[in-house]
């Protein structure tokens, strides 16, 4: 794994996520109806400010200022990549920087956990997750909080029950920025999943973890299927689809960008030759919907695939499950005026 130096690191950090887009991709800016705000054209729900760079992703509920931040958070880009990528495109940092090396990677060890799960158990809720399914992955060992800092850990683990993944989720929002980060020495293979009680032939795949946990909600707390986060997706920028659809029209063939396969998914079903069917949850958004046709195509062939995406535009499984929320208070309120 790539080694970069505090002074590196302290320049890529510096750069904003405004400053990014504007000198390498002002196609995806478009002006929004609120002064100095702007969107983007390949995520609906995505707001940045034009001079503090502040950013906000609303349907994934993150985010930040840096291009770092948005690199990793917002395109997928995995750390090391985005530190490359900010460095190469810094001409000066890049001449007079020594090559980074190469150190090995760390050891999986999971964050210590705390006494008990009350305070991630209270953010969860309050996402509208129900306290059954909070339960049914504590029973596993699947779902705790750490300590010191009360991160929500969600764990991933191999074939003999062995911790090889955790994703941490901060409870604590600070100015818009969510603490998300997968844990040092996770094995991405190992995603979090959430099994069902006894055996299946189903697997629905969510794009994150709160997802899954949202949807089982949304089903009652049904454990009658395999839940899979696929730790994000990787798809093109809204701009250069519409470019090869016309391409298309034109009489010319598009050719298709190769994705990337999610390696959660694809060792999944090289380990579970039962199941038979992929139901797609992917959200309902641009990156969502394309990721949604690549796994149709991808495997459509081998399995039956059930498309199940949100129905409401721009939204994930966790929107649908805080909507669904704050109705049921809203009526029990309305219910306890009318006493």
């Amino acid at each position: 794994m790539p080694w970069y130096g505090e002074e590196q690191m302290e320049a890529v950090r510096a750069v904003t996520a405004m400053e990014y887009l504007q000198k390498h991709q002002p196609s995806r800016l478009k002006k929004s109806s609120a002064r100095n705000e702007w969107e983007l054209t390949d995520h609906d729900s995505f707001k940045i400010n034009g001079t503090t760079s502040k950013w906000h992703w609303k349907s994934r509920d993150i985010g930040g200022i840096s291009a770092l931040n948005f690199l990793t958070h917002v395109d997928g880009m995995d750390f090391q990549e985005a530190v490359g990528l900010l460095l190469q495109e810094n001409p000066v940092l890049s001449q007079r920087m020594p090559q980074p090396e190469e150190r090995p990677g760390k050891p999986f060890v999971l964050p210590e956990p705390f006494r008990n799960c009350g305070r991630v158990q209270r953010y969860l809720n309050g996402r509208g997750i129900s306290s059954d399914v909070i339960r049914y992955c504590r029973r596993l060992g699947i779902l705790y909080e750490s300590s010191p800092y009360h991160n929500a850990v969600f764990v991933g683990v191999d074939e003999e029950k062995r911790p090889r993944y955790a994703f941490l989720r901060g409870i604590y929002d600070k100015d818009g920025k969510a603490f998300r980060i997968e844990h040092a020495g996770s094995e991405k293979n190992y995603a979090f999943c959430i099994p069902p009680s006894e055996g299946s032939v189903r697997v629905a795949v969510y794009e994150a973890c709160i997802d899954a946990l949202a949807h089982m909600t949304l089903e009652e707390g049904k454990a009658d299927k395999y839940r899979l986060s696929l730790g994000g997706i990787s798809a093109p920028r809204k701009e250069q689809s519409a470019e090869k659809e016309k391409q298309g029209i034109s009489g010319n063939k598009p050719q298709r960008k190769p994705a990337k396969n999610s390696p959660a998914l694809v060792h999944f079903l090289q380990n579970h030759p039962e199941i038979e069917e992929i139901e797609i949850c992917t959200d309902n958004d641009f990156a969502g919907r394309w990721a949604c046709g690549h796994i149709k195509e991808t495997y459509g062939k081998d399995y039956r695939i059930i498309e199940n995406l949100p129905q409401i535009e721009g939204a994930d499984y966790g929107d649908l499950a805080m909507r669904k929320m704050e109705r049921n208070q809203s009526i029990s309120r309305q219910h306890d005026q009318g006493r």
